[in-house]
């Protein structure tokens, strides 16, 4: 599975720590932005998250222009054309996105429309249409899952014709992701699992899929070390700083591994249960993953195998027959999900989800076929596979 070429990018320059949120105004000033709008959702603002924000910005002179608080949790095109029109009507010259995967997109698209010009978002859509550089743009994660802060896509739902719409430019990387523990300690807990599997579920495909290098492999098994060692322990103690910046990283250093390596079956599926059922993404990836590994198994035997160590270190590691680690790291990853379960139960079949029925499995393994990701996924999968995985994810 050794790729002869490969090409590695993340130019997104990431500040993060205790006092990250600080160096806002320092980053924007140093691209001369004076005119900030900040991108966010109800949520996030009801949570006093955008106050330390503010006030860095604030206390350095730094005037935020304009706030728009109203990003769905799917965003869609008028949306983004409706903040658009506030971004030129208040002559802001700069974007910070303060969310989740939600508002991070959002920010995305609305960078290209005030940059580019005009009010149709969706004659951007699709890969290399954009050819210059957007407006300076800063990202703030309020999950530690996504990894939307590095990387150069973005999903818009255009409500009107009912699809969604995506957009791929290596001009939609942020200037810099700002990850400061302080923005997920109020996360509840069945978010904090779900994201945090999200990025494990970017950093496992990352390692096992076809596109897999050697730079985005380091990234990728530092990532399943940090949310092996830190999720159980944050699930428990939710105000732990250090735990939480821990998740925080691991998201971002996924979201560097499956943006350079792209992701496999897990993602395919879990696109096509979000459109379908209207299920959030991390549960969808959580709820997949053993389930497609153990599809993929012989063909991801060796890279599967190695995740061992990181999943549950040296000791179990070393005692574990070479042959027998790859089903040990479906197994560590089963434990995870039933103690998360236990903790906040977050869903491991799609019975216990509640919200999806048997007779839309046909449905989902069509979509699933049609989407982008399968294409990496390291086995072939045919309508009939597709059907069998998830009818073992069924109950």
């Amino acid at each position: 599975m050794t790729n002869k070429y490969y090409e590695f990018f993340c130019p997104v320059k990431v500040i993060a720590g205790k006092s990250a949120l600080e160096h806002i105004p320092y980053e924007l000033t140093g691209l001369a932005a004076k005119r900030p709008m900040i991108v966010t959702d109800k949520g996030v603002r009801a949570a006093g998250l955008l106050d330390p924000v503010i006030a860095a910005c604030e206390e350095s002179g730094l005037e935020i222009v304009s706030i728009y608080d109203d990003v769905p949790p799917d965003s869609s095109t008028t949306v983004v054309r409706d903040i658009a029109g506030i971004y030129r009507q208040e002559k802001c010259d700069s974007i910070i996105a303060v969310g989740g995967g939600s508002a991070i997109d959002t920010g995305k698209a609305v960078n290209i429309l005030v940059s580019e010009g005009g009010d149709n978002i969706a004659k951007y859509s699709g890969a290399g249409i954009i050819k210059h550089p957007l407006k300076p743009f800063f990202v703030v994660p309020t999950t530690a899952g996504t990894g939307s802060e590095v990387t150069s896509v973005a999903v818009i739902t255009d409500e009107a014709k009912g699809v969604k719409l995506p957009f791929t430019s290596s001009f939609l990387l942020p200037n810099a992701a700002i990850i400061d523990p302080r923005m997920t300690l109020t996360l509840p807990p069945h978010i904090t699992a779900a994201t945090a599997m999200d990025a494990m579920t970017h950093a496992t495909e990352a390692f096992t899929c076809m596109a897999k290098n050697p730079l985005s492999d380091a990234y990728a098994t530092a990532a399943v070390k940090k949310i092996s060692h830190s999720l159980l322990h944050v699930m428990d103690n939710p105000k732990d700083t250090d735990g939480r910046l821990e998740l925080a990283q691991a998201s971002t250093m996924a979201g560097i591994a499956f943006s350079n390596s792209m992701v496999g079956l897990v993602h395919a599926l879990g696109h096509a249960t979000g459109a379908i059922c209207h299920l959030p993404h991390g549960l969808c990836m959580s709820l997949y993953l053993p389930y497609v590994l153990e599809y993929n198994l012989e063909e991801i035997r060796a890279p599967l195998g190695e995740l061992l160590l990181y999943l549950e270190g040296p000791e179990v590691y070393s005692a574990t027959p070479s042959s027998r680690r790859a089903e040990a790291s479906i197994s560590a990853l089963r434990k995870l999900r039933d103690q998360l379960y236990k903790r906040c139960q977050l869903p491991r079949t799609l019975k216990e989800t509640g919200k999806v029925q048997e007779e839309q499995l046909d449905h989902i393994a069509e979509m699933a076929l049609d989407d982008g990701s399968i294409m990496f996924n390291p086995k072939e999968v045919t309508l009939e596979d597709a059907r069998a995985v998830l009818r073992r994810a069924w109950a």
